[in-house]
């Protein structure tokens, strides 16, 4: 090749490379304009940015520093700022328009759409007022946040980025928001987080709100998901606010990320209680048959009642083992979900996870003792329970009643006193027999007359030589079954002998 064509095509390859270099330079930057760049070199008060262009940009290092005060940079970190102004000193760069300023500066704020930094000073109607360079501009009470705004005096006094969104009347009217940057923002940490996260991620997050049915977390700003109640704790009876409360920074495993049916953002599902020990796997470390505990009635069923005796652990109190004292006929009218009961555990089953439990083994069986309490011929003092064709039902003690049957009521001195009885009147009685294989108390009224062995009263009977003496009336006691009768007739005979 002719040393002429060599030269060409160097001065061609040359031209290439200078019409490269320009095209992927920055040297058209404008104010305004949000710039990507690489930190370069960083000095006490300021951090030098690598834009792309023949001159490198320049922050404040204040800007770059979190709430404790630490530097979030280091060099060949990328970061995005916003140039706010271009002069033969260099391109100085900015997350927010800040300072004295004025109209001019707020103006190219708005046409260029540069954050102003405003500090929050009082609510009014409608919304706050905000101070931005030495003047009082307008944010909707709608536009503070990118969330619903509960109490909008929290943010009286706060210092923020904002939007100018409205500059009318030569600078009369001028609306800013922050919701609109908070979006921007917010765009893209969610494009990130779909990007890296899937379900079975560990994430951690902060409570943000309660609900009946579960808590909100934030995950990363503007992407939230929800831990369901079921997934909030083992325990079934757990409220959401008996296990977190809002502010509160969890650990939290995603379970599932779909899009919401709107189109508006995404539904993730998390779980709190899946990064827990399952309950279950412990259970035979912590109970045993015969063990007495006190539960929490989770719920009600027609069958019997759940009773949970640890949290994620509930066992089942069949309606026959709730009270030795009384016949359960619906268990909801004896106990309520929160209320705590003592039970006995009868039977565990960590592999098909079932527990039986007794509430009336808990308290003991009243019928053991029994025999020591309740004597044969022993007076007891009790209370009517209820009335019958065949005798009056007597409450002696929880779980044990008597009868006192209408057979005994009609031979006694004390009749119309106790067929005068009603449901809850107390009355003193005898105990007459007790059945313990029946689980039955025989009672009596414990009249005089009762005790009495009329028998005896009477004379041995006459032999066949001898016969009663004509002068002496007989005296008979037929239609008389209660005895009464014969032995008034011995005493009338006896009497009418001694005269002779």
């Amino acid at each position: 090749m002719s040393e002429q064509n060599l030269e060409a095509n160097g001065e061609e390859n040359f031209a290439e490379l200078f019409e490269a270099f320009q095209s992927e330079s920055n040297d058209n930057l404008q104010v305004g304009d949000l710039v990507k760049g690489t930190v370069i070199s960083i000095t006490k008060d300021s951090v030098f940015i690598d834009t792309g262009s023949k001159v490198d940009g320049i922050v404040n290092r204040d800007e770059l520093l979190d709430p404790e005060g630490e530097l979030t940079v280091k060099d060949g970190d990328s970061v995005e700022l916003y140039v706010i102004s271009i002069d033969s000193n260099g391109i100085s760069l900015s997350k927010a328009m800040s300072g004295a300023g004025g109209l001019n500066m707020l103006r190219e704020a708005y046409e260029s759409g540069v954050p102003v930094e405003g500090k929050v000073t009082e609510t009014c109607k409608g919304g706050f007022r905000v101070s931005m360079m030495h003047r009082k501009v307008f944010c909707p009470v709608s536009q503070i946040d990118a969330t619903f705004v509960e109490t909008p005096e929290d943010y009286v006094g706060d210092t923020h980025n904002f939007k100018v969104i409205k500059f009318e009347e030569g600078g009369r009217n001028v609306v800013v928001s922050r919701r609109a940057l908070l979006e921007v923002e917010q765009e893209k940490f969610r494009e990130k987080f779909v990007a890296e996260v899937e379900p079975g991620t560990v994430l951690e997050g902060k409570v943000t709100k309660l609900m009946a049915f579960g808590a909100f977390v934030e995950l990363v700003p503007g992407v939230e998901g929800m831990v369901h109640v079921s997934e909030l704790s083992w325990s079934r009876s757990a409220k959401p606010e008996d296990v977190v409360q809002p502010g509160d920074k969890i650990t939290v495993r995603v379970l599932s990320i779909e899009p919401r049916k709107d189109g508006k953002g995404l539904k993730i599902g998390l779980s709190l209680k899946q990064l827990q020990a399952d309950p279950w796997d412990e259970i035979g470390d912590k109970f045993k048959a015969g063990d007495k505990i006190t539960g929490t009635v989770a719920r009600c069923a027609d069958f019997g009642v759940f009773v949970e005796i640890a949290p994620g652990i509930e066992g089942l109190v069949h309606i026959s083992e709730m009270s030795y004292t009384k016949r359960v006929h619906k268990p909801a009218d004896e106990v309520t979900p929160g209320q705590e009961v003592s039970v006995m555990i009868k039977d565990l089953d960590p592999v098909k996870r079932r527990i039986a439990l007794s509430m009336k083994d808990a308290e003991g069986d009243p019928w053991l003792d029994a025999a020591d309490s309740f004597k044969v011929g022993t007076e007891v003092e009790g209370v009517v329970e209820n009335k019958a064709e065949f005798g009056i039902f007597v409450s002696l003690a929880p779980g044990i009643t008597g009868l006192l049957p209408m057979s005994r009521i009609s031979r006694s001195e004390r009749k119309s006193e106790l067929e005068a009885l009603t449901p809850g009147q107390k009355v003193k009685l005898l105990i007459e027999e007790l059945n313990l294989a029946d689980r039955k108390v025989t009672l009596n009224a414990g009249d005089p007359k009762e005790d009495i062995d009329w028998k005896k009263y009477a004379k041995p009977a006459a032999s066949k030589k001898s016969a009663p003496r004509k002068s002496e009336p007989k005296i008979t006691t037929s239609g008389d079954s209660s005895g009464f009768g014969a032995l008034l007739g011995m005493k009338l005979q006896e009497a009418m002998k001694n005269k002779k």
